[in-house]
C-alpha cells in the first residue's frame, strides 16, 4: 500500500471495494466474508458507505488498508501507513497491522520515518544507507551495536556552567537546571556515583536514548559504532 490513494475520491468506498473483489475474482461469498472480518477489524462499521472524501483521514488510511487485504496477499508493502495521522489513529492502524500479522502470518515490509511506527511493529529492521545495507536484525541488537551507551536526565538544585558539566560524559543538553548526558554503559554506575557525589541532583532518570536519535546519528556518521 503506497501513498497513491485506490479508492474513488467522490464514491463510496465500498463500490471501490466491490470493483477490486472484481479485479482479483473473488467469489461473492468470500468477498462479503473477508469484508465482515476486515471492517470489524479496522472498526469502519457504517463508514463504507460514505463518500471517501467524507471520512477522516485515519478512516481513510484505514479503507485504504482494507482494499489493499481484501484478496488476502500473502505479502503487503507499507510506505508511510501512518502518515500524518493523530496519535489516536496512528495507534489504530499500528494494533490492526500487529492483530492481521499475527493472525494470518502475514509479510509486512514497512518503510517509514515514523520511528513510533518501526518499535511498535518491527521485529526485523534492515538500515540502508547510500545504497549500502548496513544492519539486518532486531531492534534491541541494533541498539546494542550502534549505541552502547545510555541517555542520564538530571534535575540539579542550582544550574552549573556547562564547563564543569562536560567533565562527566557526553553533554548533549542543558536547559537551565535540566541536564542530559550520554554516558557509556561501561561506565555509567562509576559516573553516576560521581554526579551525585560532586552535585546536588533532586531528581534522575537513566533510559535507553530514544530511537530516532541513535537512527538520526547513524545516517549522519555512516556504518559502525557512533557514540
Amino acid at each position: 500500500m503506497g501513498q497513491k490513494q485506490q479508492l474513488l475520491w467522490d464514491l463510496p468506498a465500498l463500490d471501490s471495494l466491490r470493483i477490486n473483489a472484481a479485479v482479483y475474482r473473488l467469489p461473492e461469498s468470500q468477498f462479503q466474508r473477508r469484508l465482515r472480518e476486515l471492517t470489524e477489524m479496522l472498526s469502519l462499521e457504517d463508514k463504507l458507505t460514505q463518500p471517501v472524501r467524507k471520512l477522516s483521514l485515519g478512516e481513510r488510511m484505514k479503507a485504504e488498508l482494507l482494499a489493499a487485504l481484501l484478496h488476502h496477499p500473502q505479502v503487503l508493502f507499507l510506505d508511510e501507513p501512518t502518515l500524518g495521522l493523530d496519535v489516536n489513529a496512528q495507534g489504530a492502524v499500528r494494533d490492526f497491522l500487529r492483530v492481521y500479522n499475527e493472525r494470518y502470518e502475514a509479510t509486512i515490509l514497512l518503510t517509514s520515518h515514523y520511528m513510533g511506527d518501526i518499535t511498535a511493529l518491527c521485529k526485523r529492521v534492515m538500515l540502508i544507507y547510500e545504497g549500502k545495507l548496513i544492519y539486518d536484525g532486531s531492534l534491541e541488537k541494533l541498539l546494542a551495536r550502534f549505541a552502547p551507551y545510555r541517555e542520564v536526565k538530571i534535575e540539579l538544585a542550582q544550574p552549573i556552567p556547562e564547563s564543569k558539566l562536560v567533565q562527566y560524559g557526553e553533554l548533549e543538553s542543558v536547559e537551565g537546571k535540566q541536564v542530559r548526558f550520554f554516558l557509556r554503559r561501561e561506565q555509567l554506575t562509576g559516573t553516576v556515583n560521581r554526579i551525585l557525589t560532586d552535585m546536588e541532583v533532586l531528581d534522575l532518570s537513566v533510559t535507553d536514548p530514544p530511537i530516532e536519535e541513535v537512527i538520526g546519528r547513524l545516517f549522519r556518521h555512516g556504518d559502525g559504532v557512533i557514540w
